[in-house]
């Protein structure tokens, strides 16, 4: 699956070779695509280069408003776990994380709205698909959000979700998602795992960019690197108990602590970090629910599945639907309480994410996912969220019942 500029010139076949041995892992055309047999969260190699004479760069970006009736805000927590090394550098010490926190917030209150992302991890984001010199990193990282900066929580206790990033992605691209389900009355808490991504900028100004790629890269044959990415899904069950004991223990790190119902946790994560839900709920039984968009399930689902709890498959169509990801076929037949397996027509990788919205306002064209941004967004926000309603809330989900007819792209698997 190659990524294309609207009006502009092919890319130079560098951008194409970033990340050559995921490529053979994941089965695709392109490390864009990602939705192979061995789907994990690889950010796509673009066909890309220079604006062409007369392109006209949009002088802004922004997130699509959240849907829900709250106002929302944002926190950002630097968390580090002393009971571990860092998985992938162990000379840096104990494992660390960067959590934003989306909440619930008081009308009219609080600053600006929160800053997307640093513009170094921007620059990192767009190198590694072949864009640092097509699009300016300091567009990128400006995109408006609409979480506000010091906002005071609205009065109540919510349901926690959280949420767990692509493999090299960073946590930002998340965000749409985190700001609507903060509107509908969730706290949400996205987690980047440091030496995971692209680039996580620390609060002392240094920047982490991903050894965990470099280590999947290293081996030697597939078998390899689907060990590796298995490690990265247990590794992050292992950082959300610890974000989940700083959250909702008797010491909570966070401020607005208070607001979390500690007895209603999901989560949901795109790609990698889908696999890492279930990798979650396998190890800790704190969390309720899970959501896997579009990953595959390098850490198996336990033969014994996951307690009963509730488990929402929602992926690509070709590329998720039965027999073309074993691992989902294993899982499906793995997981004993209350499941759904949706696939969305025209989708890509990264359809879950705020990749649609960002790429359409650049001009850049997916012709493998033509689903628009704006249907992108919509279904996402809508089938994660009535999930969520029904299973931490006990809301009626009639979305989640079968087909409808507003939604011609979502297919309701029955394997």
């Amino acid at each position: 699956m190659a990524i294309f500029l609207r009006n502009r010139r092919p890319a130079a076949a560098a951008a194409a070779a970033v990340l050559t041995a995921l490529t053979a892992l994941l089965g695709a055309a392109a490390p864009a695509a990602a939705t192979g047999p061995a789907t994990a969260a690889a950010p796509p190699a673009a066909s890309a280069s220079a604006p062409a004479p007369g392109d006209r760069t949009p002088s802004a970006l922004a997130l699509p408003r959240p849907t829900g009736p709250y106002a929302t805000g944002r926190d950002t927590l630097f968390l580090t776990d002393h009971t571990r090394p860092d998985p992938w550098v162990p000379s840096a010490g104990a494992r660390q994380l960067l959590v934003s926190l989306h909440y619930p917030a008081r009308p009219g209150s609080g600053g600006a709205p929160a800053p997307y992302m640093a513009e170094e991890e921007a620059r990192l984001m767009l190198a590694q698909r072949g864009l640092e010199d097509v699009v300016p990193p300091a567009l990128v990282s400006a995109t408006r959000t609409h979480a506000r900066t010091a906002a005071r929580p609205a009065p109540g206790r919510f349901p926690l979700v959280l949420l767990s990033p692509g493999f090299g992605t960073p946590r930002a691209t998340l965000t749409g998602l985190a700001e609507d389900l903060a509107s509908r009355g969730y706290v949400v808490a996205t987690a980047d795992h440091p030496y995971e991504s692209t680039g996580t900028r620390l609060p002392d100004g240094r920047v982490l960019t991903c050894a965990a790629c470099d280590r999947v890269s290293a081996q030697p044959d597939d078998a390899g690197r689907r060990k590796v990415l298995a490690a990265v899904s247990g590794g992050r069950a292992a950082d959300f108990s610890f974000l989940l004991d700083r959250l909702t223990g008797p010491h909570a790190s966070w401020r607005y602590a208070r607001m979390i119902d500690r007895h209603r946790v999901g989560m949901a994560g795109h790609s990698i970090g889908g696999n890492a839900a279930a990798s979650t709920m396998a190890a800790d039984l704190r969390v309720d629910a899970g959501v896997n968009m579009d990953g595959t399930f390098f850490d198996p689902v336990p033969a014994t599945g996951l307690g009963g709890r509730p488990f929402l498959m929602l992926g690509t169509h070709p590329g998720h639907g039965p027999g073309d990801d074993t691992s989902w076929d294993e899982g499906w037949d793995r997981l004993a309480g209350w499941k759904r397996w949706l696939t969305v027509r025209d989708a890509g990788h990264f359809t879950f994410t705020d990749t649609p919205e960002i790429g359409e306002q650049l001009g850049l064209e997916d012709p493998e996912a033509p689903l628009s941004a704006a249907r992108s967004t919509t279904i996402t926000r809508s089938y994660v969220a009535a999930f969520f309603d029904r299973t931490l809330r006990g809301r009626a989900a009639p979305l989640l019942n079968g087909p409808a007819p507003a939604d011609p792209e979502v297919l309701f698997q029955q394997p």
